[in-house]
């Protein structure tokens, strides 16, 4: 395979763009924000289930009062009608007379009962609605913390792609200056070499695995034709001889 030594060297421009197109996705999936995100959505939906359960608690509690309130308002009622037959004075009989005094006073305990019931019930609804309240603050702060994160992740994601965007163009500028059959080449190796397909030669060492040529190799490499392309023998990245090779 051939290309000129200018078109090799324009080839690790792409390269160059290539790994810096990757380092921004990388940047762009890892950003700090999208975990903060997660956590803070977590702790929202967290803080939402308990308010609904805070929530459904007081409405159950709420009909119980009003079954407790609907019941004090009967007794009342039943203790008044019977107040007002003792003082008619048309009660003669004895027996009757003890009966409706017996009634009046179970009336007066079965009230004194369920108005304290209501007064504990009073005393769990302001609980709960403390509760309810504090879940509200919470829930409020953790809503204005997501949404500042929230755009804190789209002004960062918005630079990331403005710079994306950038690098691309330079890509499909350089990209139709090389050969075909390279840049095939070249985008198989990236596919399976970490991202990198094209990598300098500097004092002897690749810099694509890090490796330093062994002496056939390099020979091999220094006696190869200027437009010749070559590959890292242990790599196998194309591998661009430059002035810093030391051949």
């Amino acid at each position: 395979m051939k290309a000129d030594p200018a078109t090799q060297l324009r080839l690790l421009d792409m390269q160059a763009i290539d790994s810096s197109l990757d380092r921004l996705a990388a940047r762009r999936r890892n950003l700090p924000e999208l975990a903060e995100i997660d956590k803070l959505s977590s702790q929202l939906a967290a803080i939402t289930d308990d308010l609904v359960r805070v929530s459904t608690e007081l409405r159950d509690l709420g009909r119980s009062q009003k079954k407790l309130d609907d019941e004090v308002d009967m007794v009342r009622a039943r203790a008044a009608r019977d107040q007002k037959r003792l003082d008619s004075g048309q009660i003669t009989s004895s027996r009757e007379l003890e009966n409706l005094q017996s009634e009046i006073a179970s009336l007066a305990r079965r009230q004194r009962t369920l108005e304290d019931g209501m007064l504990e019930f009073m005393e769990v609804a302001e609980g709960l609605e403390a509760r309810a309240a504090a879940i509200r603050s919470d829930q409020e702060r953790l809503e204005a913390e997501l949404a500042t994160a929230v755009g804190r992740r789209d002004a960062a994601m918005a630079e990331i792609d403005n710079e994306t965007a950038a690098r691309r163009a330079e890509r499909d500028a350089i990209a139709p200056t090389l050969p075909a059959d390279v840049v095939a080449l070249y985008e198989r190796l990236r596919a399976t070499s970490a991202g990198v397909g094209a990598a300098k030669l500097v004092r002897r060492r690749c810099e694509g695995c890090h490796l330093e040529l062994s002496g056939g190799d390099l020979r091999d490499v220094a006696a190869a034709p200027a437009d010749e392309v070559v590959r890292c023998e242990e790599c196998r990245r194309i591998l661009v001889r430059t002035t810093e090779s030391g051949l």
